[in-house]
């Protein structure tokens, strides 16, 4: 669903993404690992045609953000670390105001269905979006996502700033989505839920894949002593 072969993306003509090389089958959870700077949040603004390729190529369902980048953001849903709700409107308005932008009609029992999916509880749906937690708008970000029927999910440090409860329902949330044939990449910091959600892991130093691993083949302990000896190797070489 979702391959990058060779990527690389300058900004001031230094490499920030660096020939890059990662493939996302549909119903798989990639995590990207990385410090601040690493390139994670410049690989996904490639994918999305937001930022030119110098080199190499990424195809989201067979599409080339660098041919038709309006095509490929049809086939994607993103969910940034903090999503933009309007506070004025509730969660269910919400869902229905930005699927409408979209050209998409949600009946009430369908944006009901979608919130509930994305682990928003009932009671809350209908509630001004100004009084939700963090880890609510996440959700509702969420419902959004999957609203769009996208062949991939991208998310942005998707459990930066909630609660382990919060957390929790984020990654049940997201690994349904997976389980259902999205495919999700997601750039993120949370080495506990990137070894309890993904499939597949890469490790993102100075725009370079310096590790990949199959998710089940590695504890959290050996994932974190893997992530801290090139986060070690990084600031040695800076």
């Amino acid at each position: 669903m979702l391959e990058i072969r060779d990527l690389v993306v300058l900004r001031d003509g230094r490499r920030v993404v660096d020939g890059l090389r990662l493939c996302v089958p549909a119903g798989c959870v990639y995590a990207l690992l990385g410090g601040n700077g690493a390139g994670k949040t410049t690989t996904i603004d490639a994918i999305l045609g937001f930022v030119p390729a110098a080199g190499g190529m990424v195809r989201v369902d067979g599409l080339s953000p660098a041919d038709d980048a309006v095509a490929v953001r049809r086939r994607v849903a993103y969910l940034p670390e903090n999503v933009a709700l309007y506070p004025y409107l509730s969660g269910v308005e919400n869902l229905d105001y930005f699927c409408t932008m979209a050209g998409i009609a949600l009946s009430r029992a369908d944006a009901a269905a979608l919130l509930d999916r994305a682990g928003l509880a009932r009671e809350a749906q209908g509630r001004r979006v100004r009084g939700y937690s963090k880890g609510m708008r996440q959700k509702v970000g969420l419902a959004i996502a999957q609203a769009r029927s996208a062949s991939l999910l991208l998310l942005d440090e998707p459990t930066s700033g909630l609660d382990p409860a919060a957390a929790d329902d984020m990654a049940r949330s997201v690994r349904a989505a997976a389980d259902a044939g999205m495919a999700v990449l997601m750039a993120t910091h949370d080495l506990f839920n990137a070894r309890q959600l993904a499939d597949r892991i890469g490790i993102l130093r100075a725009g370079v894949l310096v590790a990949e691993f199959d998710a089940s083949t590695l504890d959290h302990q050996a994932l974190t002593a893997a992530y801290l000896a090139h986060a070690r190797a990084a600031g040695a070489a800076s």
